[in-house]
């Protein structure tokens, strides 16, 4: 396929492909980059684009302050059956994507922003950055696919804990548990520098590599969001949900009741 080096936008999403064959897929929701179907979907046409003009490798990236903190609670009361089935179909596009993904996280990867990230092949972070699975702190169940993704990067036993507890970490603490993969204190830079590294490998054999690779992950994807989406509208109808939403608004410690 031949390249045809550009631009384009989606939405909130742009998509440059520099003469490496490396595409930069940026988000621009700032300062939090909340994420809904429409979003994600742009990501998705985003990629494709990049694959369309011989793209080899995408960066997913983000303008402002935090990678992406996932979906916005604050701006409803409840998300219904078929949102989350639009927001984790789209979800499983990206997982089942023609292109290698290297995330450059800065800032915080929290929640459903941590799933993005980890729906990546790859993350580079920095330091400082901070990453969250906070959904048992929010009375709720993961979702995108994260109960997939996060293990398989870091392991059943880590993986348990950063679930359980909804701690918070930091990229040095990410790095040595493997759920990043390179640390630098520009993360865009690194990724792209990763990014690079696999644009210049023989394009059809890094596509062989990684469908036998992801080949698990990507047949297992679709029921497992569909678990996931059944145990996250079951527990919404909780009291601990309603307590662990409104705690986050109003920065607060949760009081779960169990109810």
């Amino acid at each position: 396929m031949s390249a045809e080096p550009g631009a384009g936008a989606f939405g909130d999403v742009t998509v440059s492909l520099d003469d490496r064959l490396v595409a930069e897929v940026e988000m621009h929701r700032p300062p939090a980059n909340y994420f809904d179907a429409a979003l994600l979907a742009a990501v998705v046409e985003a990629v494709a684009w990049a694959d369309g003009r011989g793209g080899r490798a995408v960066v997913l990236c983000s303008e402002g302050r935090h990678f992406c903190a996932g979906l916005d609670f604050g701006s409803t009361d409840r998300l219904e059956s078929d949102v989350l089935a639009t927001l984790y179909g789209t979800a499983r596009q990206l997982v089942d994507g023609p292109l290698p993904l290297v995330a450059a996280v800065q800032g915080a990867a929290v929640g459903g922003g941590l799933g993005l990230a980890l729906a990546a092949d790859f993350r580079v972070a920095a330091p400082g950055s901070r990453f969250t699975a906070n959904f048992a702190r929010l009375g709720f169940h993961q979702g995108f696919g994260i109960s997939l993704t996060l293990p398989a990067v870091v392991g059943q036993q880590a993986a348990l804990d950063l679930l359980t507890t909804g701690r918070r970490i930091d990229g040095a603490e990410a790095l040595a548990i493997g759920l990043v993969d390179r640390l630098d204190e520009d993360p865009r830079a690194a990724a792209h520098r990763l990014a690079g590294e696999i644009a210049g490998s023989a394009p059809q054999a890094v596509r062989a590599i990684r469908s036998t690779l992801r080949a698990d992950l990507v047949a297992r994807f679709g029921a497992m969001v569909d678990h996931e989406r059944d145990e996250q509208l079951r527990l919404m109808d909780t009291a601990d949900f309603r307590e662990g939403i409104a705690a986050s608004l109003a920065r607060r410690d949760p009081r779960f009741t169990g109810g």
